[in-house]
């Protein structure tokens, strides 16, 4: 089957909060890749919107709480990031905390496709590969058309209604949440300490990082009163 068959037979009667999965699964079945996620851009920190696997989600956590990795830079660039090995070599020395915790759960070679276009990046396509490789030039092609199918899919999901009575609960009020926790935390951690947000964001994630949690999992104790963040 040609790569736009299968992408069509892997959507096909999804409902639209769905597609973003579908198509993560459709990529791994595509691509020489064992897993996939996508996550939305927001200031400075990716928002995890779907995974194909339970590893392809950490990873993208993992991203998100280091700060770094292929997905923080595709989304800064909007230019796919093609890290096609982790264990030694530039991509190594680029990111050599995540490289790390990569290699820790097997995955050695991750590439990142931005969702968007020519001037605005929403998110990335992450896919993760267990062994060093390249994409060859057919499969870089069909990473990018299902990047571009997920962008359409994303650009044409319901978004929130404010108001109105008997409106649909938006698919993204579960994401929403995890995105406001974060937030949230950011605020109280800059009340806590009397640092501006650049610096409390920091914070969080290098607690996060020392306790082997990820930024959003500290995130929730800080809004529920669990952990307080102390002056020195």
């Amino acid at each position: 089957m040609w790569a736009s068959d299968v992408i069509a037979d892997g959507v096909r009667g999804a409902d639209p909060g769905a597609i973003p999965g579908k198509l993560c699964g459709v990529a791994v079945r595509l691509l020489p890749v064992t897993g996939a996620s996508v996550s939305l851009r927001s200031n400075g920190m990716p928002v995890q919107l779907s995974a194909s696997s339970d590893r392809a989600a950490h990873l993208c956590e993992v991203q998100a709480t280091l700060g770094e990795g292929p997905c923080m830079r595709a989304a800064e660039t909007g230019d796919p990031v093609l890290a096609a090995d982790l264990t030694a070599g530039p991509d190594l020395h680029r990111w050599p905390v995540f490289a790390q915790q990569a290699i820790a759960v097997g995955v050695q070679a991750v590439y990142s496709m931005p969702l968007g276009n020519d001037t605005v990046c929403v998110g990335t396509l992450d896919l993760y590969r267990d062994a060093p490789g390249e994409l060859t030039r057919r499969e870089l092609n069909t990473a990018r058309l299902v990047a571009s199918v997920m962008t359409v899919a994303l650009m044409a999901l319901p978004r929130p209604v404010e108001e109105g009575p008997g409106a649909d609960e938006p698919w993204l009020s579960g994401l929403a949440g995890d995105h406001d926790a974060v937030y949230q935390a950011i605020g109280m951690i800059m009340v806590q300490l009397g640092v501006g947000s650049d610096e409390a964001l920091a914070r969080l994630r290098a607690h996060a990082f020392s306790h082997n949690r990820t930024a959003l999992e500290v995130a929730r104790d800080v809004v529920a009163h669990r952990t307080r963040f102390d002056r020195d």
